[in-house]
């Protein structure tokens, strides 16, 4: 099988860990490394309205982890499209993995394989996700975001590009 290393991860090929992973296998860590294509869709409860996403992100090995960065076009009923880019860090946190925010805050932590769901409080919200990995390579993750000033779901799905 063909393998790239970096910073301590081996990486086979996207076309070869998508092989090994079909048939009900939780992902890894090291099994998101390379890139893949996002939709999403952000349904905003409060204001009436639904965003669309639609991009790229790229899990880069970095220091043992795995860097994200996500880049696309957010697109509203009647209002222009909008440049998005968000990054975070997912390290490995013994069979979970851990999500950091690019300043290094933790975000949240969640298990592939045992518990697929997180939450993380930002005072005064609170968000809530769910990962569903039972069609990998094709995972998806739905977060809700309650709170005085907050009031969504969205629901991003990836496969390889």
């Amino acid at each position: 099988m063909p393998q790239a290393r970096g910073a301590g991860i081996t990486v086979e090929s996207d076309r070869d860990k998508d092989k090994t992973m079909q048939g009900g296998t939780q992902p890894r860590l090291e099994d998101f490394a390379g890139s893949w294509c996002i939709t999403r869709r952000i349904d905003d409860h409060r204001a009436g309205s639904v965003l669309h996403f639609e991009g790229d992100a790229q899990f880069t090995p970095s220091g043992g982890g795995l860097d994200y960065a996500e880049t696309g076009m957010l697109r509203g009923l009647g209002t222009a499209p909008i440049q998005a880019t968000r990054r975070y860090r997912w390290e490995p946190r013994g069979a979970a993995i851990a999500v950091f925010f690019e300043d290094g805050r933790q975000f949240h932590e969640f298990s592939p394989a045992e518990r697929p769901i997180a939450a993380h409080w930002c005072d005064p919200d609170s968000y809530r996700v769910r990962y569903d990995f039972s069609a990998w390579p094709v995972w998806s993750c739905r977060w809700s975001v309650d709170g005085p000033r907050k009031n969504y779901t969205m629901q991003s799905r990836y496969h390889r590009g």
